[in-house]
């Protein structure tokens, strides 16, 4: 069966990774928000632990964009033009604030107390601007590929 044999199956599986990338952007954006309102200033367990789980989501969003929505793109599975067009035009941004993120999680995938005391709290706002830009694009290619009716779901960080 070539690539092309069934559209609608691959349509249905585009949707399925990007409703699954949507749920992790959503809880690493929810943890983010947590882990900004704590004070991190002091290093103890519960700022230890939001830090370890939220790199866990953070790598987890940014693998499954990187795995799953744009290696598609890259490996020529995607034929239509004006997604094509999209994804060029805003990949370049994408990869910086993929950079960004794999650099905060090395950094803070052991981290020295005087480091986070220091560091965190500015490495966070650094990193929250840059995915900030990194959803508004996303859900670019994320019209361009599901349609201008697919509801991107509003990004909530209160419970």
């Amino acid at each position: 069966m070539s690539k092309q044999a069934d559209p609608a199956q691959a349509r249905a599986q585009t949707r399925k990774l990007i409703e699954d990338m949507l749920k992790e952007r959503q809880q690493m954006l929810v943890l983010l928000w947590e882990l900004s309102k704590l004070d991190l200033h002091t290093v103890d367990q519960p700022v230890l632990e939001m830090l370890d789980e939220f790199e866990d989501l953070l790598v987890d969003y940014i693998a499954a964009g990187h795995f799953g929505l744009y290696q598609r793109i890259a490996e020529g599975n995607e034929r239509r033009q004006p997604v094509l067009e999209v994804a060029r035009e805003i990949y370049p941004r994408i990869a910086r604030s993929t950079d960004v993120a794999v650099e905060f999680s090395e950094r803070y995938e052991a981290p020295e107390g005087e480091r986070i005391q220091a560091h965190l709290a500015n490495d966070l706002s650094r990193l929250g601007e840059e995915l900030t830009t990194r959803i508004e694009l996303e859900d670019q290619l994320i019209l361009a590929m599901l349609g201008r009716d697919f509801s991107i779901p509003r990004t909530q960080t209160t419970a």
